[in-house]
């Protein structure tokens, strides 16, 4: 780890906003800094289209330079800073006071060359997920972390909340992919370990402090992600099964015909797959009445289709799996996948809660089952259910209810976790939505842990307060 490094030491003394903004202007130029009507014209986040974003300025740093620099004015003048990357968040974690700056990545999209040999590359963290998917397919590698938003979602966001998305079984969460990093601490302070090794046991791995913790330790600017050779082909398939135990034991026999290269497998129960395939929307290829289906999809060359074929028919001819669609052709493939992807068709719908937990598999079809009986007696409610569940990870979306029904559709949804030893949380983050929900995946001791570090790094609480903790 290179010595940490840190600005010059700002004034220790109360600023006026304009002064602030005067200098922060000068550090990032008037064309780094958004006030005003302008600042209002942008949404707080995703979730919030219609509500403009609060903060005192929107700040928009081109290196990790003008970064130290912001957060050491900040720092000086007492005013906290809150971290923002596409603003594709479902929890508020970028949400902002009237006195606080937010610092937009958005000018730190550089992606420098490729490194084939090591499969490696270094991008500024504004870089979106598609544009680093671009840069690795162009020199023939493959960056595995893939999310609905790729197009607008970021590397720093993806950093921030340890993102998973569609392919977590084969090549695991961001966490696995980021070799290393370099973060701006609270008070101006560079930690730089851009080292481009998997292998690197010197002692504390620091760049996991800044991985999953939401830019409440640290504003990460750059990093080295790993890239993968790009896969030869797929083989692909919706599958219908009894139940979600049987897809277990489906997912169980393709790991083990296919030496761990099934990169998906997604589940969808049927309220979600009929909404997903309702009339105009994505085509069918199984019918409607099934108990549960799921989208598996292997990595594998053309020769061993044949192979994936006998797998689904001999599981069909044990009854494990009832019916199956397997795709001949990239469109058919694609077609699959828009079942599963095109969640703005449950907006549409009015179901525009977003719910992600995680549950061991052994215990998801009981869990499933109870909270869907505790949503259907909720009036007004309406919910659809699906995810990675190869990787134990559920997705709700429900109905917005008044603050009563809101309030038991959480209940019916998290309160069963704490016993079956889940988390309220398996890819989003907590920000501020989930704050209060945290208390049931960990203990006190483990909260108290982690405000500790909080409090090592930022003992002002100067970074993103109030999320998480």
């Amino acid at each position: 780890m290179p010595p940490q490094t840190k600005p010059e030491p700002a004034e220790m003394m109360p600023m006026t906003d304009a002064r602030l903004l005067d200098r922060l202007a000068a550090i990032v130029g008037s064309s780094g800094l958004v006030t005003g009507d302008e600042l209002r014209g942008r949404s707080a986040n995703w979730t919030r289209p219609a509500e403009p974003c609060a903060a005192l300025a929107l700040v928009r740093p081109r290196d990790t330079a003008e970064t130290s620099a912001v957060l050491a004015v900040c720092h000086a003048a007492g005013v906290s800073v809150v971290p923002r990357g596409g603003a594709t968040g479902l929890v508020d974690g970028t949400l902002c006071a009237p006195d606080e700056i937010t610092l937009s990545t958005e000018r730190m999209t550089g992606i420098e060359p490729v490194d084939p040999l090591g499969m490696t590359v270094v991008v500024g963290t504004g870089a979106t997920i598609e544009s680093v998917q671009d840069a690795a397919a162009s020199s023939g590698l493959f960056f595995p972390l893939d999310l609905g938003a790729r197009g607008s979602a970021t590397i720093g966001g993806a950093i921030s909340t340890n993102a998973g998305g569609l392919r977590v079984l084969r090549y695991g969460m961001m966490r696995e992919m980021v070799l290393g990093l370099e973060a701006v601490l609270a008070d101006g302070t560079v930690v730089s370990s851009m080292r481009p090794l998997i292998k690197n046991n010197t002692g504390l791995d620091l760049k996991q402090l800044f991985v999953g913790t939401e830019g409440t330790m640290g504003i990460v600017t750059r990093a080295v992600l790993r890239l993968r050779p790009e896969p030869a082909g797929y083989a692909t398939a919706l599958i219908a099964c009894p139940g979600v135990d049987d897809g277990a034991r489906v997912l169980r026999a393709a790991q083990s015909a296919f030496q761990g290269r099934v990169s998906s497998f997604e589940g969808l129960w049927p309220d979600f797959y009929r909404l997903m395939t309702a009339p105009g929307r994505a085509t069918p290829p199984l019918g409607h009445d099934y108990p549960f289906y799921a989208i598996i999809e292997v990595e594998c060359v053309s020769e061993e289709s044949d192979r994936f074929l006998g797998l689904l028919e001999g599981l069909m001819g044990e009854g494990t799996i009832l019916d199956a669609a397997i795709a001949s052709s990239e469109e058919q493939r694609r077609g699959m996948w828009r079942i599963r992807d095109r969640v703005e068709h449950l907006n549409a719908d009015g179901i525009e809660r977003a719910f992600d937990v995680s549950v061991p598999l052994a215990k998801m079809d009981g869990y499933v089952r109870g909270a869907l009986d505790r949503l259907a007696a909720i009036p007004g409610c309406r919910a659809v259910v699906y995810g990675h569940i190869g990787d134990n990870n559920l997705h709700w979306n429900t109905t917005r209810l008044d603050a009563a029904g809101n309030a038991a559709i959480d209940a019916a949804i998290y309160e069963p976790l704490a016993a079956l030893n889940g988390s309220v949380s398996a890819e989003h983050g907590i920000g501020l939505e989930k704050r209060a929900k945290l208390k049931l995946s960990r203990s006190p001791e483990e909260i108290a842990v982690m405000r500790l570090v909080k409090r090592a790094l930022d003992p002002d609480n100067r970074l993103n307060p109030g999320k998480i903790f």
